[in-house]
């Protein structure tokens, strides 16, 4: 299937010629949909993947996912669409869950920021709009990026119509009111919702929630229009009057165009909305705890932002389906970054990773008694603070400025800076208010010691003024063409591998084509994307893959001799994968992509078939994976009214089952899980994250980075490396750190403890002994399909794939 052929219509104009590089090993007929793992991975494409109203298996996702990425041009081969679709339908490419979730025939109408995990930004509300629309953003807190002084922001007020559905009016309403506003202590039920406590909500609503703007001269009335747009736009006109210094100018925000909670977004699969009394939360305590904490007491400018991002953070959520991901970084030269350091431990700041940006001079600094001097007495600080305060709860980390894509080549420098907005502009969206601030930061950022910083997985480099970069994993495993069962690990025949090694190949094309597609699409930063066409396309399930096709464990996988087959695999893979991208920009007259492989965590996608999540040992070899439902047994042993009936049915049937304490109301079934890897025939050989040294996982990422990464075009590797205390001091750890974060260009190091001296009442996954977690399957009576698992989405976070049995 190789040569050329002419295409016409490629969106650019004109006629080019396109080679269709395929080896054509997903046939020219659609193949089966692979089946979504038992429990979890049903659970995730339930939430996240499916459309109910559409009655979806994997195959239909596919075939929609496939459509509407060969739409956004005008012309493509009907054998790309096929090899496309079926790569997706079995699993091979499984792009990420935010294609899968709004693929289909209207993505050539949607905007880019629908289809981007990873983001900046250097604005709270460019940060804000971003995350509204899904993306994780990532924003720099360094000093010579943060100008706006929230102390010079407009008098605040707010109105919401004693008209809208969401306007509290009788009791019930009052007490809804009352805890989403924190006025009532969280659990309160109407039964004991008082007579004080009434009157309190009543007093608060009088004084912070206006039923009409005031009759003021030169008060500007601004009406929030109901759309990710419109709350952005509502947060943009407060930041560029701040900058302005407007402070004696009244801005009044009117929320009574905001559809009520709980109505559908059609945008988002008919998810719930947050209603208007979500952002009224936000906004008062940026107004209380940010404006007016900074006017009566000096704030800097780094920290304000820090705080602004927060509280609007807590915010972004979809339907209880999403949540705000970030990433804050701030550079070790500054002068308070000791205070950015300690601002995890102090509480409050939970919406973000917190990193610190060092560098070549830093870790010399650190590591080199001879080096003498203020900064290097500064450098050492920062490193004793931060690793005491990530000994303590695993935050900050550390990231390898200098290391990053970006800075090595020069490439951030050559970003152009415009003073009208464009490069805040799309056609949903346009930053108006504030194109002389976004112009202003564009040049401080121009001179930055650090102009790029990260995505909040860290795999991805982005200039810090804002960029993006669409991702999406290939799995090798699951190119497989015949059941894994019928495949002894290690002696695949020779037409299998064959076929199976072809599949993964143009998998990794086929996903290449699709990402750089996306990039054309409409987006903020358009002129961004346009310039560096970025992606980053990676493997999920390695071990898996490993295992069954080259018969290696994770310890085989360290020895290069040993591996060299794997690694040969890994290395061709990543060759191809940049020679696609490349020749498809030219073939498409776009720019040569600044980026193509990374390792991204991975975690909706893995989670659908079960495997270990990007480059990720799995977390545990078996073990409950405990599940929050409504409802509570009374003493005698019957249940409360309102009870979820899948709760009793549960218990019936033999699943543990226990109420809270924590969680008032509530109670938790435990299902009996094991990841895929465990299921392969490995027995001993498996791995597990805390079983490998500190050392090994260091070892895997330099191989990673070595060979996928590679010297060009490569992002970074997301990995999460666990520390455990009751095997590490605090010392060790410093040590740990100081000798191998300099030789990698990320890696989160968490400090852990054990399970069960964490103190909580429970945690998603309880690990358990093979012996009892044969007692408690053997207990299990479950042979009813009536029965679905419920999966709440903040127990989808875990660490690890899983399946129950």
């Amino acid at each position: 299937m190789d040569g050329d052929f002419s295409l016409f219509g490629s969106g650019q104009g004109g006629r080019i010629a396109v080679r269709h590089p395929f080896e054509g090993a997903f046939g020219t007929r659609p193949l089966p949909a692979r089946a979504l793992d038992r429990g979890i991975g049903e659970a995730v494409g339930r939430r996240t993947v499916f459309r109910p109203a559409d009655h979806e298996d994997f195959g239909r996702v596919a075939d929609r996912v496939a459509e509407g990425n060969a739409g956004l041009l005008e012309a493509v081969d009907e054998r790309e669409i096929m090899q496309l679709r079926n790569a997706i339908a079995t699993g091979a490419l499984l792009t990420s869950g935010r294609h899968l979730q709004h693929g289909d025939s209207g993505q050539p109408g949607r905007n880019m920021e629908m289809f981007t995990n990873c983001a900046t930004a250097i604005c709270s509300f460019a940060k804000f709009y971003l995350l509204l629309n899904g993306s994780g953003v990532g924003r720099a807190y360094d000093d010579e990026l943060c100008v706006v002084d929230w102390a010079q922001a407009p008098d605040l007020h707010f109105v919401l119509s004693p008209d809208h559905p969401d306007y509290p009016r009788e009791r019930a309403g009052l007490l809804r009111f009352g805890l989403d506003m924190q006025i009532v202590p969280w659990g309160t039920a109407l039964e004991t919702f008082d007579a004080d406590m009434d009157s309190q909500v009543r007093a608060f609503l009088d004084e912070v929630v206006l039923t009409a703007a005031p009759d003021q001269t030169g008060a500007i009335v601004h009406v929030i229009e109901d759309s990710r747009e419109g709350w952005g736009k509502a947060v943009e006109t407060i930041e560029a009057m701040a900058f302005r210094g407007e402070k004696d100018r009244m801005l009044v925000l009117d929320f009574s165009a905001i559809r009520c909670a709980g109505s559908p977004i059609a945008g988002m699969q008919g998810r719930p909305a947050s209603g208007p009394v979500s952002l009224l939360r936000g906004l008062l305590n940026v107004r209380q705890h940010v404006i007016e904490a900074a006017r009566e007491n000096a704030m800097p400018l780094w920290e304000q932002a820090l705080r602004v991002d927060h509280y609007l953070s807590v915010e972004v959520q979809v339907g209880g389906a999403r949540r705000a991901a970030r990433m804050a970084t701030k550079s070790w030269r500054d002068t308070e970054v000791l205070r950015f350091i300690r601002a995890k431990e102090e509480g409050g700041l939970w919406t973000a990773n917190h990193s610190v940006m060092v560098d070549r001079e830093f870790w010399d600094c650190v590591n080199d008694p001879a080096q003498t001097g203020s900064l290097a007495d500064h450098a050492r600080a920062v490193f004793a603070e931060a690793t005491r305060c990530a000994w303590i709860n695993g935050e900050p980390g550390f990231i390898n400025g200098d290391r990053l894509e970006d800075s090595r080549t020069g490439s951030a420098r050559q970003k152009a800076v415009h003073a009208d907005g464009r490069d805040f502009r799309s056609a949903r969206y346009h930053a108006t208010e504030a194109a002389a601030l976004l112009a202003d930061l564009a040049g401080r950022a121009a001179r930055a010691r650090f102009p790029v910083t990260t995505n909040p997985c860290g795999e991805i480099t982005l200039h810090v003024t804002g960029g993006y970069c669409v991702i999406g994993d290939f799995a090798p495993l699951l190119a497989c063409p015949v059941a894994l069962d019928d495949v002894a690990p290690g002696s695949v025949p020779e037409e299998i591998a064959e076929v199976w090694d072809a599949r993964v190949r143009d998998s990794v094309r086929l996903g290449v084509r699709l990402l750089l597609r996306a990039n054309r699409m409409d987006a903020l930063y358009g002129e961004e994307v346009r310039r560096t066409n970025r992606i980053g396309i990676g493997p999920t399930g390695l071990h898996e893959w490993a295992w069954v096709r080259f018969g290696l464990d994770f310890r085989d996988l360290l020895d290069e001799e040993r591996a060299a087959s794997f690694w040969r695999a890994v290395q061709e893979l990543s060759s191809i994968a940049k020679g696609e991208a490349n020749a498809y920009a030219q073939e498409t007259d776009t720019a040569k992509p600044v980026t193509v492989t990374t390792v991204k965590p991975a975690g909706t996608t893995s989670k659908l078939f079960g495997l270990t999540e990007g480059a990720h040992l799995p977390a545990r070899r078996q073990y409950l994976r405990w599940v929050q439902f409504k409802g509570v047994r009374r003493e005698d042993g019957t249940w409360e009214a309102g009870t979820d009936p899948l709760l009793p049915a549960y218990e019936r049937k033999g699943y543990p089952v226990r109420s809270l304490r924590s969680f008032p109301g509530m109670s938790i079934v435990g299902f009996p899980t094991v990841p895929l890897i465990q299921r392969l025939g490995m027995g001993d050989r498996v791995v597990t994250a805390p079983e490998a040294t500190p050392e090994e996982q260091y070892r895997w990422l330099e191989l990673l980075e070595k060979y996928w990464i590679g010297a060009e075009q490569g992002n970074q590797v997301s990995y999460t490396l666990k520390i455990y205390t009751d095997r590490h001091d605090l010392d060790g750890f410093r040590t740990m750190v100081a000798t191998h974060q300099p030789h990698v260009r990320c890696c989160a190091v968490l400090p852990s403890r054990a399970d069960s001296d964490l103190g909580y009442e429970y945690l998603p996954e309880e690990e358990v002994s093979a012996g009892r977690f044969a007692a408690i399957t053997a207990m299990i009576q479950d042979d009813d399909d009536d029965v679905r698992e419920v999966v709440d989405w903040a127990h989808l976070q875990c660490a690890s794939g899983v399946c129950p049995i």
